[in-house]
């Protein structure tokens, strides 16, 4: 596969369809409301779903009632954990990663006990859904209610209740027992740790040294459409899922292996997908459903409804961080020493190690200590949150260097220019850098015009921060088809949840030589197409695309054999020329790709190609903020005057769409920031499950997102893209922070940072200035 290093012209300006800005294909669909959605599948004989979920967030399971429900005329079945075939009753450690399979099932239903609010511990399919959620609520369960556990470092202690009895945690590399005396206890799962140089010294060595600590809370990835799923168990023993996800084929494996079934006996078809930001990449409801179908012979839907998304779903982690960081008098960071405990919810996996590789990959540093620890508490299983742990550990540093500058008399991004990390400095996890554009989003913040802009007004504050995100790797599939109209099918198997339809067409059209409105890109499920990695990570532009590259390289081969049949001359003696076929043997003769495609039926039959990719040299993506607010101090409410957002992409495939992905996420970054919250009462039950009282922005709080692509290419992907779907979210958080220190002479210590949490610190420091 020819890669940025194989083309002869260097540049955006020796691509043609590459950096343009066209109609997105499936625009009309969903503006209209042609496309379909999870909720949309029409199937005959649909009976409809409805799931009974636990009042307690910590509670054993005594027994469970469903006599009631069953009898209710119209109700076809009722079903608990143990009509899930894989629940055997076996003991298993729930230390284990989130692809334990038992995990999934526990998640899908509870057996033995439950460990948060929310969690489905039974369902119904029914002739409605008003009578199934009617069937549902029927349902009696004896549970005996325990204590919760909500706090990240109460769960950490050697004291403290456990939550599951048979956790094991896994100490640095290797996994260990509860009983051994390794400082691991409590309720924690994991405990990574990055270590290098000499931490002691480089501490004295400083000249300046800021120690801080943060909380955070669980937020929710806000997207408009709940999960949903219809599932189909035929009599011949295939099962058909169609459903909301970011990952179809990690879905049909899970289900697989919850159903005891082979997988080639699962289909699932990736309908459209109103938003998922990483929360829709594990099984949720689909197992069910399937077991619902097998049980009463028709297909079964199964729609969470808004509550059930905010309780049952997968929000992402609360964290506790402390930080300390020193520096020379030059502004050179000596030493770095981070700490992290993440909130797992109730089962493990939390996005710990994300934030210990990313938080200090802006910085080119001697001497670091990073611990993060992946903890159990009674609080919904986390999931993927766009850049997953990442913001929380961008918010401890980036606050802090900001520190550092001010103590030092240094401009802030001079002493991040000072440190900042190029080609070949090492990652946390000591690997290093490919080529990466930490250094020129930096240097593009100290030269953009909001940067020198004068503040206007008392109570204005202007803040930065820099973030780092790794661009995932992993399989992707891809075939191309082309029509006698000369217009080219490109099936692949990445679900489109920001605008990767066109990203990828467009790809394949730059090798073809054609336009991008002559490309069909369409989703293949499960039996369309080859393997695919879940759409997430910053993979799917990028990765995806090297198998579509490969695929169109493959079908320009093949039509140079074709034009060659018809001159009669070798292959080799066709040469290629953006969609133009060139006899070299006399170059008067020529085939367009649109004349190649109408004779191909004559020259040998069909012409397709697949191709394939699983990069194994990542890139790295740098983003950068510049953030100007207003804090009032009578109310505590801040807003947003200007923001400016700086973003190394690589090459900007489609520039309105890589746009759209920096906005969206600092969108995100900035609700995360000021108002976000899952609110638990003392008994662990969520307080705001709905989009009333869980304050999300609206286009009123935000001003124009102003957007600057630096492009510094990535050389391992055919048109230097990387990923940029995530870093985004990455610094919102330490820059607002550092905005409201700048404003107002207060630092605070968490988040959200609400009106009432800065009328509180602001109180108290006219306190202890009047005292």
């Amino acid at each position: 596969m020819t890669t940025t290093a194989d083309r002869k012209a260097s540049g955006k300006q020796a691509y043609r369809v590459i950096g343009t800005r066209p109609i997105r294909h499936d625009g009309y669909d969903k503006v209209t409301g042609r496309a379909r959605y999870a909720a949309d599948v029409p199937i005959v004989g649909l009976l409809h779903g409805a799931m009974l979920r636990s009042p307690h967030a910590h509670a054993n399971i005594r027994s469970i009632d469903t006599s009631k429900a069953e009898a209710m005329p119209g109700v076809h079945a009722v079903i608990i954990a143990k009509d899930l075939p894989i629940n055997d009753g076996s003991e298993i450690d729930w230390g284990q990663v989130m692809a334990n399979p038992r995990v999934f099932a526990e998640l899908s239903m509870a057996s033995r006990k439950v460990v948060f609010q929310g969690q489905p511990v039974a369902a119904v399919a029914a002739t409605d859904p008003h009578l199934a959620r009617e069937a549902a609520d029927a349902i009696e369960v004896d549970y005996e209610a325990l204590p919760p556990m909500l706090d990240v470092l109460e769960a950490m202690k050697p004291d403290a209740p456990l939550i599951h009895d048979t956790l094991t945690a896994r100490e640095i590399q290797s996994r260990i027992d509860r009983g051994q005396d390794t400082g691991a206890h409590g309720n924690i799962a994991s405990h990574l740790q990055f270590k290098r140089g000499d931490i002691e010294q480089g501490f004295k060595d400083a000249d300046a040294i800021v120690e801080r600590e943060f909380t955070t809370k669980m937020v929710h990835q806000g997207y408009i459409e709940p999960r949903t799923t219809t599932a189909h168990w035929a009599t011949d023993g295939h099962v058909t899922i169609w459903t909301s996800t970011q990952g179809h084929f990690g879905i049909r494996k899970s289900i697989a292996e919850l159903l005891a079934v082979p997988e080639s006996t699962v289909k699932v078809v990736p309908m459209e997908i109103g938003g998922g930001f990483g929360g829709k990449v594990y099984i949720n409801l689909d197992a069910v459903a399937a077991v619902l179908s097998q049980k009463t012979g028709h297909p079964v839907k199964i729609a969470m409804s808004r509550q059930e998304e905010f309780e049952g779903g997968g929000p992402t982690s609360g964290s506790y961080l402390w930080g300390r960081i020193g520096a020379d008098k030059n502004g050179k960071i000596t030493a770095a020493h981070i700490w992290m405990a993440y909130e797992a919810g109730g089962f493990s996996g939390s996005p710990m190690g994300s934030g210990a590789m990313t938080g200090l990959s802006p910085y080119d540093l001697d001497n670091l200590l990073v611990d993060g620890y992946d903890v159990v508490v009674n609080k919904p299983k986390t999931g993927a949150y766009r850049a997953p742990g990442a913001p929380q550990a961008a918010l401890i540093i980036e606050a802090i260097v900001d520190e550092l500058a001010e103590k030092l008399g240094i401009d802030p991004v001079d002493l991040r220019l000072r440190n900042v990390a190029r080609e070949g400095t090492r990652a946390p996890n000591g690997v290093p850098f490919p080529v990466i554009g930490c250094a020129e989003v930096e240097e593009a913040m100290k030269a953009h015009p909001h940067y020198a802009a004068p503040l206007e007004g008392p109570y204005h504050g202007r803040g930065i921060a820099v973030g780092s995100w790794q661009n995932g790797g992993g399989f992707s599939s891809a075939t191309l088809s082309v029509n006698s109209d000369g217009r080219v099918s490109l099936v692949t198997g990445s679900v489109d949840i920001g605008g990767s339809r066109p990203a990828l067409a467009m790809q394949a059209a730059e090798v073809l030589g054609v336009e991008a409105e002559d490309m069909i890109p369409s989703i293949g499920d499960t039996e369309s197409v080859g393997w695919t990695g879940t759409t997430g990570g910053s993979r799917t532009t990028m990765s995806t695309g090297m198998a579509v590259v490969a695929a169109a390289e493959k079908i320009v081969e093949e039509l140079k054999g074709r034009a060659a049949v018809l001159w009669e001359v070798k292959p080799e003696d066709v040469a290629h020329e953006t969609g133009v076929y060139v006899n070299t043997k006399s170059p008067g003769d020529r085939f367009t790709f649109k004349e190649l495609a109408a004779q191909a039926m004559l020259t040998g039959g069909p012409v397709t190609a697949s191709g394939t990719s699983n990069p194994r040299h990542l890139a790295q993506a740098f983003c950068g903020n510049i953030v100007d607010v207003e804090v009032d101090p009578e109310t505590g409410k801040v807003a947003i005057l200007r923001y400016t957002i700086i973003e190394d992409v690589g090459t900007a495939a489609h520039p309105s769409y890589v746009e759209g992905q920096l906005q969206g996420g600092t969108a995100q970054g900035i609700g995360w920031a000021l108002n976000e919250e899952y609110y638990w009462n003392e008994g662990g039950v969520m307080a705001n499950s709905s989009f009333l009282d869980y304050r999300m922005p609206t286009s009123l709080d935000l001003p124009m997102l102003d957007t600057v692509l630096i492009e510094v290419p990535n050389p391992n992907q055919p048109f230097g893209i990387r990923g940029v779907g995530e870093v985004s979210l990455v610094p919102p958080l330490a820059a607002i922070a550092n905005a409201i220190h700048n404003a107002t002479g207060i630092r605070m210590s968490q988040l959200p940072m609400s009106p009432g949490a800065i009328l509180k610190a602001l109180a108290e420091k006219n306190a202890a200035s009047s005292g």
